[in-house]
Order: structure tokens, then sequence, then C-alpha cells
């Protein structure tokens, strides 16, 4: 019973949290504080037990020789959270797991080696053979089999696995941490949990952004049909709504253009730190900017739709005879619909592909039947008494230039398509790196790679390098991402400049901490070793030397020496809110950048801010 209770556990604690229920439950149901739990009393071993002693357990992590030789002093039972194998009751500790001592399936369970799964011929990898050959495992090993006192050179020789070396070259600069046994208890949230809802969900920096620019156009709409009232009782002109119309779609789309939001970027980080750290995190909130974009597009179909309705009017009262502009009216407004309904959230998060394939060619049409829904309209005024010709017509009209604003706009990113040479480093069998050499790179950007440009796009945080080349993480999160893990490409697509990311606006702060998760780590490297600021990093991820490799881990070690460096595998995963909060106290730091997977980014965030701690991470709106 104890096995299946520790498969239970451990299947829960791996896959559970990734699962609707429990993303629903951290994103909307809010976790109260709540205060430590006191470990259980310690006690003999009740005699029914027999004399075969069941020491608690929880997941080890892999350390490094000068942390296990500091710790052989005072070795404390750890917490008990899984069920534990039987150790010996008596004689010299053992020096690895071996099937008389403890299930095989069970020691694999755990990460660690045995003595056949260490001596096998085959190329199985478990999650502590790297460990194993550093000299590492042995001491833990004997440890979780209640060894008390064991030096270093206790350790013996290792001996070599067929087809495999001793890797001489141990780099201790880093080491995997533990998370401690004591954090400082997180302080009680401000304000009452309807206003902080409110505040930090409901009415966030980018859902204020999109009220701005829909009210303003609320307000925008109550003159013109005041207005209108007075000088045309039939109502507002159609150019007037189909003027207003392209303002807005032009704002939108500026709203994601590369240029425009660098240039935002750019404007933000010349804040200088003697700015007062409450205005300084306003300004750092910049990257919700696409509030503005949602705002403003939903603004253009509430502007359309009144432009169809009187000109359906029009058309109707035999004041309006030109047919081909409600046809093309109706497909248009139909598009603009059926854009705003995929970029709901739900529908975008559910099939995104399909999100950005309606984004893109709805958006193409669109504009294309805008440009012919427009010259309708101008051809058919043309042609009243009195009216100036159809060219003066264009030219008069405003909304032919946004228009045209609108086509340059869309055309310019595809400008710069072009097919460059990759060279990919394979750092495991869940991770590769991907080198680039086609241009330099700098602090804090992103670009967008595919193998077939128009139907989709996958964005990536860059690390440049000294030599003038980049690089990009790719962490198995999918089917395309595993496909470029297990068949690296020589050539990607790329498209558009690089494009600038919410840790940009980390340079706005004295200090700060990171949290992030898995790949994540690449931004947070692009960001220290470009621009490096004092920062302290918390990285949880599973297996991270075996998934990332030493060369990954030694730039997280360079970037900041204390990071601390969570193997999930071993330890479990932490209380990120807490251990966030811990490094931000110890490290005397102004803001707390998370970069992690929707569910814990918003955890991190509106843990720090409902504790009046400025938080940032990605919005995912795009």
């Amino acid at each position: 019973m104890d096995y299946i209770d520790y498969l239970v556990q451990s299947w829960a604690w791996d896959y559970l949290p990734n699962s609707p229920v429990v993303w629903f439950w951290s994103t909307t149901i809010e976790p109260e504080n709540q205060p430590p739990q006191s470990p259980p009393a310690e006690g003999p071993t009740p005699a029914a037990a027999s004399t075969v002693d069941r020491p608690s357990m929880s997941r080890q992590p892999s350390l490094d020789h000068d942390t296990v030789a500091a710790s052989m002093d005072e070795v404390k039972e750890p917490d008990p959270v899984l069920p534990s194998p039987p150790r010996r009751a008596s004689g010299p500790p053992a020096q690895y797991f071996r099937p008389e001592d403890l299930d095989l399936a069970r020691a694999n369970s755990l990460g660690y080696p045995t003595e056949e799964s260490y001596m096998e011929e085959s190329d199985t990898s478990f999650s502590s053979y790297e460990d194993l050959e550093k000299g590492i495992a042995p001491i833990l090993v004997q440890h979780q089999l209640g060894a008390k006192h064991v030096e270093v050179s206790d350790i013996p020789p290792i001996k070599k696995r067929p087809g495999h070396s001793v890797n001489p070259s141990y780099d201790s600069t880093w080491r995997i941490s533990v998370p401690p046994k004591e954090i400082p208890v997180l302080p009680v949230k401000k304000e009452r949990r309807i206003w902080r809802r409110l505040r930090y969900t409901i009415l966030a920096v980018y859902q204020r952004l999109f009220t701005i620019a829909f009210t303003a156009n609320i307000i925008g709409l109550i003159i013109v049909l005041v207005r209108s009232r007075n000088n045309h009782p039939s109502g507002p002109p159609s150019s007037a709504l189909a003027t207003a119309t392209s303002v807005n779609v032009t704002v939108a789309i500026a709203m994601r253009q590369e240029y425009v939001i660098n240039a935002l970027y750019d404007i933000a980080c010349l804040t200088p730190h003697s700015c007062p750290l409450r205005i300084r995190r306003l300004i750092a909130k910049l990257y919700e900017f696409g509030g503005v974009h949602s705002g403003c597009a939903i603004s253009a179909v509430v502007w359309f739709i009144l432009f169809a309705a009187f000109v359906t009017r029009d058309y109707s009262n035999n004041t309006f005879d030109a047919l081909g502009v409600i046809v093309v009216t109706y497909i248009l407004l139909f598009l603009f619909l059926a854009i705003c309904l995929f970029s709901v959230p739900k529908f975008r998060f559910k099939s995104h592909n399909l999100f950005e394939a309606v984004h893109r060619f709805a958006g193409w049409l669109a504009v294309a039947l805008f440009w012919v829904d427009i010259l309708l309209v101008l051809h058919f005024q043309s042609g009243l008494p009195g009216s100036d010709s159809l060219g003066m017509l264009v030219i008069q009209a405003p909304a032919f230039w946004f228009l045209l604003l609108i086509t340059f706009l869309i055309i310019l990113p595809w400008t710069r398509l072009r097919k460059v040479d990759a060279f990919p480093e394979k750092l495991s069998n869940h991770a590769i790196q991907i080198h680039f050499k086609y241009r330099k790179m700098g602090p804090v950007l992103g670009i967008r790679i595919t193998h077939n440009p128009m139907t989709e796009w996958h964005s990536f945080a860059t690390i440049p390098s000294s030599d003038g080349s980049f690089s990009l993480i790719v962490s198995d999160a999918g089917d395309w991402t595993k496909k470029q893990i297990m068949q690296p490409a020589s050539k990607y697509w790329i498209r558009g400049i690089p494009i600038a990311g919410v840790l940009r606006m980390a340079y706005v702060f004295k200090r700060i901490v990171v949290v992030t998760t898995g790949s994540g780590i690449g931004p947070v490297l692009s960001m220290l070793h470009s621009f490096p600021i004092p920062c302290r990093i918390l990285w949880s991820t599973p297996n991270p030397q075996q998934t990332y490799g030493d060369k990954i881990m030694q730039q997280v070690a360079s970037a900041d020496p204390e990071a601390m460096i969570i193997n999930t595998r071993a330890s479990g995963r932490p209380d990120m809110v807490a251990l966030a909060y811990h490094l931000f106290t110890e490290s005397n730091a102004e803001a707390v950048f998370t970069i992690s997977n929707p569910s814990l980014t918003r955890k991190v965030v509106y843990g720090m801010e409902s504790r009046g701690i400025p938080a940032y991470g990605p919005v995912w709106d795009s």
C-alpha cells in the first residue's frame, strides 16, 4: 500500500498541477495565507514495525562536493513527504542502492542509479548518472540509506561504464539548490479580496488601457452623433464613420509593429534610476500596451457596424444606389467579427495556429476589401451633382491616407523575410540551443522563426554572444518544438526585425529578482549578459544540468553566483511565490520579473502585487 500511495502522490505532484482544474483554481480561486505546517513529532519506531527502520524521505537534490562535505557534521532527517524505502538495521552503509535493499523501480523513480543500472551497457541514462560520474551520488545514496558520517574520501573509485568515460572537467561554480526549510512567512495581502481582484485581475493595466481606448472612442461617437443631428438630420456622413474605423485599425496594427514597439521600449528605458520608484514601477507596465491594440480593434468594429447600418438604411431609402458597396460592406463586417471571435483568449489558447491564420489571412483580405469599399463609396459620391472628381475625393478622404499607412505597416515586416543558416547544438532530448550568425543581436530581443512562413511562427528570446552571433533555447513544449530537438534543422525562415520583450523593462530598476522555469532562462541570460544589472535568479526546472548542459549552468552562475537553481525532479515543485518573496527581501530588490508558463506567471505576479511588490510578466495576448 505504501508503494501505491507513493506512485499516486508522485503522479499527482508531476501531472495534476498542469490540469485545467488546478489551473482554474490557481488563477481564479485565491490561495489564502496559511501558517506553515509543523513537521510531525519524531518518536521511536513501534515494536510492530520490526527491526527495519523506515526513515522519511523527500526527493533528494543533487549537490556538489563542497555542499555535501559542509553538511557532514550535522545531517538531519528530511521532513516526511513520501514513503521511504527500508534500510539496513546494522552493518556498514551501502555505497549504492542494491536490489536487496530497495526495489529497483523505486530506486529509478527517485532518480538514483542502482548498481545494476549503473553497470548496464545500454544507453539508458538516469537523472543522476552524470552526478555519479562526479562522485556525488554515492554520498547522497548513503545518506538516503541512513549513513551519518561519510567523508568525501570514502567515495569508492568510479567504475567506467562501457562506452562512457568519466568527465574530469567538473566546474563547481554552480550547484543545485535546495529550497530553504525556513522561508520568511509571506506578509498579509493588502486591501480586501474584492479590491485586490478588481485592481490586479479585472482591471489590471492591460484592461485599463483597453478601457481607456474604448471609452475614448465612445466619447468620440457621442460627439459625432450630436453634431450630425444639427448638420445632418439623416445621420452622420459615411465618410466620418469610415475615417473613424480606419484610424482605429491603424492604431491597432501599429501596436503590433516591431519598429513602434522597440521605439516605445527605448523611450521608456530612458527613465533614470533617480526617478521615484512609484513612477518607475508604473512606466515598467509599458509591456501591457496590447490593451491599446485590443481596445482600438474592438472600437473599429463598433464604428464599422454603424457604417454598415447607415449605408444599409440609405440603400433601402433609395438615396444610396450602390449594391456593390452593400455586398462588400457585409463581407468586411463578417471578417471583422471573425477576427474578434478567434481573438478571445479561450479560442486563442486552445488553437493558436488557427488564431494566427484567421488573424493573418482574414486581416489581409479585410484590408483589401476596405480599399474596395472606400473607393466604391467615393466613386458613387463623385457621380452626384456638384461633386468633385474621383481623384480629388480620394486625395481629400482621410480614410484613404490611413489605409495607405495600414498597408505599409502590414507589408513592412514581410520585406525582411529571408531564410538564414542555423547551427543547432543539442543539449539533451528535452532542449536544443540553436545558433545564428547572420547578424549581431542587442539585449533582451526576440525573433520569430518557422519552416513555413504562411502557417505558423514561433517567438524565442535570443542570447547574444561575444563573437557577434546569437542563439536561442528551444525546450520540449509541443509537437513543433519536439521536432526541432529530435530533427534539428540547418535553416529557418525569419521575418521582420528583433523585438523587445517584457524583460527590457528590468533596466528601469536598480536591483531585481527574476523567477523563471524551464527554457525561460534564455531571455534572462540575454538580459544579464548583454547589460548586466544586480539580479537574483530563481530557476526551477526538471534536471537542469542533464537538460541544458554545463554551459548554460555556468552562464547562469556567472550572471548570479548565488542563483537558486532547483531540480524539481529531486526536490519537487517549490512554492515559487514564497521563494520569490524570500529573494526579494534578502537582496533588497525593487521588482520581481517572472518568465514562465501563464499559470505560474499570473500566480507569482498576483502574489507579489497583492503584497505591494512591483511584479511583471508576459500577458500572452498575441
